[in-house]
């Protein structure tokens, strides 16, 4: 089937407020009436999106194992974009680029939770690796609450030389690692930056942390060595934010 499927209560909310264009089938679990739900029936009759009253086994088989809440909208297949897409990207932005850059980040969880946050930061496109990396699948975009349709991810086959080309249009690269001598609050996050964001364990790459220009670390003050990677994405995002505004 040449689609996806968003779940869960929260995450068709937000799919029909921002994106509702993109519904071509909302499935509602028989016997599921409240509030919310039957809000979302008629926002998706007034869309002229079919609405489809099924048992909850057909809505179980459509979410692998996700909560869906008694929720499933089917949804035109999100756009992923491609090394040829980022000069395009750049060319259309009115200020200075400002790039999520996620090495292996295999956690579908956290891959949608990354996305939420660069939406909420203003953050122009997401980079990951084509392999070794989530996919933005149902459980991915439900996570995301519609900024998997706001936020460009671009898919690279090779993600040091996808570096190397934006290092070449001045763009400056700010590596995340715990063993780094600069602090995220003293960092410089101004002007063109891409942020790069190591997988969950293991960190950045190699060949990854060699391309950045520097690296930071968030201090911590309590008895945890790291954060989860989509927590660390948001505090340093933010730091730049602070720091760009």
């Amino acid at each position: 089937m040449n689609d996806d499927v968003v779940f869960g209560l929260h995450a068709v909310q937000s799919l029909f407020e921002r994106s509702p264009e993109k519904v071509l089938e909302l499935m509602i679990q028989k016997g599921r009436t409240d509030k919310r739900i039957n809000q979302l029936v008629e926002d998706a009759r007034a869309q002229g999106v079919t609405v489809r009253f099924v048992e909850r086994s057909r809505l179980d088989g459509r979410v692998d194992g996700g909560v869906h809440q008694g929720i499933v909208a089917r949804v035109a297949q999100a756009k992923v974009y491609r090394e040829g897409d980022l000069e395009d990207l750049l060319e259309n932005l009115d200020e200075p680029p400002f790039l999520l850059i996620l090495d292996g980040v295999t956690d579908p969880h956290n891959l949608g939770a990354c996305l939420r946050t660069a939406d909420a930061a203003g953050v122009h496109a997401m980079i990951t690796p084509k392999d070794k990396s989530a996919s933005l699948n149902a459980t991915a975009r439900k996570v995301a609450c519609g900024a998997a349709d706001n936020v460009p991810l671009v898919q690279v086959t090779n993600l040091s030389r996808t570096m190397e080309w934006l290092k070449e249009r001045g763009i400056w690269m700010i590596g995340t690692a715990g063993e780094s001598a600069g602090n995220v609050y003293q960092a410089d996050l101004k002007g063109p930056l891409a942020l790069v964001m190591g997988a969950e364990g293991k960190g950045m790459r190699r060949l990854t942390r060699d391309k950045c220009d520097s690296l930071v670390f968030i201090p911590m003050a309590g008895t945890v060595s790291s954060l989860n990677v989509s927590v660390a994405t948001g505090v340093c995002l933010f730091e730049a934010v602070r720091q760009r505004s």
